[in-house]
């Protein structure tokens, strides 16, 4: 009997998968929400360190979820717009490129292939092949000399409006409390650190780290900024008064 086969029974096939690691929609997701996180709670604790009132931290919390909240979309948009922009320049390049030297770009590409350990006629006869179609040969220079695919550029607009909400949501966290009739910061700060807890296992699902490593650290980081930024509040409320 073959080996594999038992009792009549077809081999298994081996298979596995990979985990996602480009990030997808998680990495800048969780990232964005994460900033809002640690600059919020940074400056409310700073705020709530010079001894301000309540509503005072709660108004400087809105703004500061606002300010930073703007500020990433109209980042992100005028990033991705850029290197949008700069992509779609280098295809026109590409496509005048294909139109004027075929040959060339054939022998090309051809040359990338026998480069790659490909027999070099079997390498000319795919090139070739694969050369017949403008724009499937548009697309696989696009992906060997620019490391792009034309089909699936990034929107810029999704980019601001993804950052936007993200950081929006986490810089939410820290003044929620505060908006719900909270008057000590407490609430506030057990509430953001249980939000980068849960960030940073969430980021865990794209790193080999364990999922409590990414949270526990991500936990002392934000802690970090918030203590440090209170105990300037103290110091520059208590110089200020």
């Amino acid at each position: 009997m073959p080996a594999g086969l038992q009792a009549g029974r077809p081999a298994e096939r081996h298979g596995h998968t990979h985990r996602d690691v480009n990030g997808g929609w998680l990495r800048p997701a969780v990232f964005g929400a994460m900033d809002g996180l640690v600059s919020n709670l940074a400056l409310i604790t700073g705020v709530a360190g010079g001894s301000v009132s309540a509503s005072a931290i709660a108004l400087t919390g809105l703004a500061g979820l606002a300010a930073g909240a703007f500020s990433m979309a109209a980042g992100e948009y005028t990033s991705v717009a850029s290197q949008r922009e700069l992509v779609l320049a280098e295809l026109d390049v590409e496509r005048r490129e294909l139109r004027r030297h075929p040959q060339d770009e054939l022998r090309e590409l051809s040359e990338l292939y026998a480069s790659r350990g490909v027999d070099p006629e079997l390498a000319a006869e795919v090139s070739k092949q694969l050369m017949r179609d403008p724009e499937q040969a548009l697309e696989i220079h696009a992906r060997e000399e620019l490391g792009v695919d034309p089909g699936d550029l990034p929107s810029p607009a999704v980019a601001a409006l993804s950052s936007f909400g993200s950081f929006a949501v986490g810089a939410m966290l820290p003044v929620l409390p505060y908006l719900l009739g909270a008057t000590q910061l407490w609430p506030a700060v057990l509430l953001a650190l249980a939000g980068l807890f849960a960030c940073g296992a969430a980021v865990a699902r794209v790193t080999a780290r364990t999922w409590w490593f990414s949270g526990l650290r991500q936990l002392l980081l934000g802690g970090a900024a918030a203590a440090v930024t209170y105990g300037l509040g103290a110091l520059f409320g208590a110089a200020v008064g």
